[in-house]
């Protein structure tokens, strides 16, 4: 109490100094380099072209794509790589319109949706008259709008149909510069006819070709220096992006076999009945085992099986190589088992035999209900409703089978069977759903009745069945094979002693090496990974990898799918310029430019004579080369040097002419043309096809030449 009083006594002072330590707090913050305040990137995922990309700009565009794709169950990351790539795309066609002076504008858009077929064709936007009005199309986008107030599937609604008006915006922005470079590929007949002419042409040459191998790599020098102005040159050819090099040791969470011992023992327990303590009664009661057990579902809810009951019939073919044996010889009511399958361990019940069709045939009538599945709109009848009309129909049938057919075209909910008198043709035994199944494969030809499913009720005749054979049911309780709590601790604390041993000094392999442990090396992780080898998807490793608090030998316990990974960072690589294994072939590519320069310098001279005589080489000569016959003698195919000279003149020097294999010095001395023919439209559409495939590479060659500073390794 003594305390108390004086704590009450100083409760000024206290409140002062609290309040002073939460104000350094605060100062602290805003002073910090990471700020929000100080740091704008911390808002920023990235920017395009200039045009920076917000948070929640980007969240959003993620959002709307974990929405479209949940049907797909795509990853978390690779829904933030789609959504990236797509606006990345976006925004470069943008930037090229703007540069063009075209705007796709709100109203080019919703021009563009509403004259999608599926919205012009669709009814409920349709007036009286039988025509698209406009009016209730802008009504259902401001209803979708303000469901997604209101609910969770109206969120989603709302934001499929962002996600969609943003799709045709993007397309249009697509297709209108599509257009435009189209445009610019127009061909004239004058050019297919001079291609034509280029293509066809017979020359006759006298040349020099002196070819980059006779310089000796020995006489060139290509320095250090000139290798790294190279890749400075050429920056985004010889950029890396940041990466990691990590190395763990996976301790994988595995039962063993004393773990396997006790399940297989909690199965055998639970065959035969049993008398256990009740807490609730304060007696023992007997508790009905798997054997006397009549109500087997039931049964397999309060024992908590780890696999549901299944109800089909099964050929013996139809079930596990495994037990098919075992199962042929038991009786109805026998029970196989305890064994090992895979990743469980089972007890097999043989409930049912019986003789039963493969296939079917069979016609029905659906009367649906309010809350049917695919229950049409205008159904306004209850449950109670459609049973009596069901029955009441299988009354009119059975008196007169004639009537089938039409009540089938007129009363039936599946227009598909109805428009063929209710006729489903021949259908396996899982076809159908379980209450149409067992109705049909279990009765006999002829037999008809009223059937209730989730699409509402049947009014069903069984018209054929064919190829009867033996076929069981078996209700088959699982459990689990998992490693018992004193395993899973045993594996952690493995798993924290390892962390701890290489925390301090003595090296992972060492260790490693020591417990008999495997380690694997992972080399050019990237920040935006999320796949860490054989551990699979792995973010959370990669993100503490790449934060800037993690440095090089840290090492961290994660937990993964059945099990714990140490993970090392063993190397971080920053982003910049990188040689890699490009080093040789840069160099190669230097000594092709020098050997060329100082074959050109060298190749002086008046006459082919004069220049071969600086090389020591004698002049060559062919004829009637021409572009689909490029073949020189002594020089190989040059279908380059061919081209650039069927546009020049004749008894004139040329030089020099540089080529991928060295440099040619060249004389037309007689060029022969090919005859003119009618009609130049197959050689102008061989240049527009050619066009055309170039063309399709456009968005590649935007996307390169584009600014864009990717940031999302932060957020995600």
């Amino acid at each position: 109490m003594a305390i108390l009083g004086k704590i009450r006594e100083r409760s000024m002072f206290l409140i002062i100094i609290i309040a002073l330590a939460l104000f350094s707090f605060v100062l602290t913050g805003l002073f910090d380099a990471n700020s929000p305040l100080f740091n704008k990137s911390t808002n920023i995922v990235g920017e395009i072209n200039g045009e920076t990309i917000s948070r929640e700009e980007f969240a959003q565009l993620v959002e709307q794509e974990n929405n479209r794709s949940n049907r797909s169950k795509t990853s978390q990351m690779q829904n933030v790589t789609t959504a990236w790539d797509n606006l990345v795309r976006e925004k470069i066609y943008e930037t090229q319109l703007e540069k063009s002076g075209i705007v796709v504008g709100e109203k080019d858009v919703w021009d563009q949706i509403i004259n999608q077929p599926f919205v012009q064709n669709s009814p409920v936007f349709k007036n009286e008259a039988g025509l698209f009005d406009e009016e209730k199309f802008k009504e259902y986008v401001a209803t979708l709008q303000d469901n997604a107030q209101e609910s969770e599937q109206g969120k989603n609604e709302w934001f499929g149909w962002l996600e969609f008006e943003r799709n045709v915006k993007s397309n249009l922005k697509l297709n209108t510069y599509s257009n435009l470079i189209k445009a610019g590929l127009g061909v004239s007949l004058k050019e297919g006819e001079r291609f034509y002419f280029d293509q066809n042409a017979k020359m006759d040459i006298e040349y020099v070709h002196v070819p980059h191998s006779s310089i000796a790599d020995s006489l060139v020098t290509v320095t250090d220096d000139e290798i790294k102005q190279y890749v400075k040159d050429n920056k985004k050819d010889y950029t890396i992006e940041p990466s990691v090099n990590l190395s763990f040791v996976k301790f994988d969470i595995k039962a063993t076999p004393e773990d396997e011992k006790i399940i297989e023992d909690d199965l055998r327990k639970i065959i035969n009945d049993r008398n256990e303590y009740s807490n609730a009664a304060k007696t023992d009661v007997k508790i009905i085992g798997f054997t006397n057990a009549t109500n087997i579902p039931e049964f397999f809810r309060e024992n908590k099986s780890d696999t549901p009951f299944d109800d089909k019939f099964y050929t013996l073919k139809q079930l596990s190589k495994n037990i098919s044996d075992s199962i042929a010889k038991l009786n109805v009511g026998d029970i196989y088992g305890p064994y090992k399958d895979g990743f469980f361990y089972k007890l097999s019940k043989l409930t049912a035999v019986s003789q039963m069709p493969d296939s079917v045939k069979s016609r029905h009538i659906l009367i649906p209900f309010v809350g049917a599945l695919r229950a049409p709109s205008e159904i306004t009848s209850s449950e109670a409703t459609a049973k009596v009309t069901a029955d009441s129909l299988l009354t009119i049938i059975k008196k007169d089978k004639s009537k089938f057919a039409d009540l089938a075209n007129e009363l039936s909910s599946d227009k598909i069977s109805g428009s063929k008198g209710g006729d489903l043709d021949w259908y396996a035994y899982g076809t159908m759903t379980p209450e149409f199944r067992d109705f049909t494969f279990e009765g006999k030809i002829g037999d008809m009745g009223v059937v209730k499913s989730p699409f509402g009720f049947h009014i069903i005749e069984i018209q054929d069945q064919k190829n009867l054979q033996k076929v069981v049911k078996v209700a088959t309780f699982t459990r689990n094979i998992e490693a018992s709590e004193e395993t899973e601790n045993a594996i952690f604390q493995k798993a924290e002693t390892f962390t701890s041993n290489i925390s301090g000094d003595k090296d992972m392999l060492e260790i490693a090496k020591e417990q008999k442990l495997t380690i694997q090396p992972i080399q050019g992780v990237k920040a935006l990974d999320e796949s860490v080898s054989t551990l699979g998807n792995q973010r959370e490793i990669v993100k503490w990898a790449f934060e800037k608090s993690t440095k090089e030998n840290e090492i961290k316990r994660f937990d993964v799918d059945n099990g714990y990974a140490v993970v090392k960072l063993t190397k971080k690589t920053k982003k910049g310029l990188n040689l890699g294994s490009g080093k040789f072939e840069i160099r190669r590519i230097l000594l092709k430019e020098k050997k060329t320069q100082m074959i050109v310098d060298k190749m002086t001279g008046q006459t082919l004579e004069e220049i071969a005589q600086n090389f020591g080489k004698s002049v060559s000569s062919t004829k009637a080369v021409s572009v689909s016959s490029p073949l020189l003698p002594g020089a190989g195919r040059s279908p380059e040097l061919i081209g650039s000279l069927t546009v020049l003149e004749e008894n004139k020097l040329y030089k020099p002419i540089i080529v991928n294999n060295g440099v040619f010095a060249v004389k037309i001395s007689k060029k022969e043309l090919p005859n003119k023919i009618e009609n130049y439209n197959r050689f102008r559409n061989q240049i527009l096809t050619e066009f055309q495939k170039k063309s399709s590479k456009t968005y590649d060659v935007l996307k390169k030449s584009a600014e864009i500073e990717d940031n999302r390794a932060t957020f995600y």
